[in-house]
Protein backbone atom coordinates (compact mmCIF):
# COMPACT_ATOMS: atom_id res chain seq x y z
CA UNK A 1 0.00 0.00 0.00
CA UNK A 2 0.98 4.07 -0.55
CA UNK A 3 -0.14 6.42 2.17
CA UNK A 4 -0.25 10.14 1.31
CA UNK A 5 0.00 11.54 4.76
CA UNK A 6 -0.96 15.20 6.37
CA UNK A 7 1.21 16.09 9.13
CA UNK A 8 0.68 18.59 11.62
CA UNK A 9 3.31 20.35 13.69
CA UNK A 10 2.30 20.59 17.90
CA UNK A 11 5.01 23.70 18.06
CA UNK A 12 3.09 25.80 15.39
CA UNK A 13 -0.56 25.05 14.95
CA UNK A 14 -0.01 26.52 11.38
CA UNK A 15 2.21 24.19 9.79
CA UNK A 16 1.45 21.34 7.87
CA UNK A 17 3.22 18.63 6.08
CA UNK A 18 2.26 16.65 3.07
CA UNK A 19 3.95 13.59 1.71
CA UNK A 20 3.53 9.84 0.65
CA UNK A 21 5.28 6.44 1.70
CA UNK A 22 4.93 2.79 1.93
CA UNK A 23 5.60 2.50 5.54
CA UNK A 24 3.43 5.17 7.86
CA UNK A 25 4.44 4.48 11.18
CA UNK A 26 8.59 4.14 10.41
CA UNK A 27 8.22 7.13 8.43
CA UNK A 28 6.44 9.29 11.17
CA UNK A 29 9.08 8.00 13.43
CA UNK A 30 11.79 9.69 11.08
CA UNK A 31 9.89 13.12 10.65
CA UNK A 32 9.52 12.95 15.01
CA UNK A 33 13.61 12.05 15.11
CA UNK A 34 14.67 14.93 12.73
CA UNK A 35 16.35 12.90 10.19
CA UNK A 36 13.61 14.44 7.34
CA UNK A 37 15.31 18.05 6.56
CA UNK A 38 12.06 19.79 5.67
CA UNK A 39 10.46 19.10 8.59
CA UNK A 40 12.98 18.96 11.25
CA UNK A 41 12.54 22.59 12.90
CA UNK A 42 9.32 21.87 13.81
CA UNK A 43 8.80 19.17 15.99
CA UNK A 44 6.72 17.19 17.30
CA UNK A 45 4.77 16.25 14.51
CA UNK A 46 1.04 14.19 14.35
CA UNK A 47 -0.45 12.73 11.96
CA UNK A 48 -3.26 14.36 11.17
CA UNK A 49 -4.98 12.31 7.89
CA UNK A 50 -3.89 10.00 5.95
CA UNK A 51 -5.17 8.22 2.49
CA UNK A 52 -3.87 4.44 1.64
CA UNK A 53 -3.75 3.60 -2.09
CA UNK A 54 -2.97 0.25 -4.09
CA UNK A 55 -2.29 2.38 -7.37
CA UNK A 56 1.42 4.64 -6.82
CA UNK A 57 0.48 7.23 -9.83
CA UNK A 58 -2.73 7.94 -7.72
CA UNK A 59 -1.14 8.20 -4.87
CA UNK A 60 1.42 10.49 -6.13
CA UNK A 61 -1.28 12.50 -8.19
CA UNK A 62 -3.06 13.47 -4.50
CA UNK A 63 0.33 14.44 -3.18
CA UNK A 64 1.08 16.72 -6.08
CA UNK A 65 -2.66 17.84 -5.93
CA UNK A 66 -2.28 18.14 -2.04
CA UNK A 67 0.79 20.79 -2.76
CA UNK A 68 -1.08 22.73 -4.83
CA UNK A 69 -2.80 26.22 -3.11
CA UNK A 70 -6.64 24.20 -4.39
CA UNK A 71 -5.17 21.60 -2.52
CA UNK A 72 -3.96 22.82 0.88
CA UNK A 73 -7.51 24.32 0.98
CA UNK A 74 -9.14 21.76 0.10
CA UNK A 75 -6.72 19.55 3.15
CA UNK A 76 -7.55 22.60 5.67
CA UNK A 77 -11.47 22.59 4.58
CA UNK A 78 -12.17 18.88 4.57
CA UNK A 79 -9.44 16.50 5.95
Amino acid sequence: MRYVYILRSLSSEERFYVGWTEDLRNRLKEHNSGRVKHTAKYLPWELKTYVAFSDEARALALEKYLKTAPGRACSKKRL
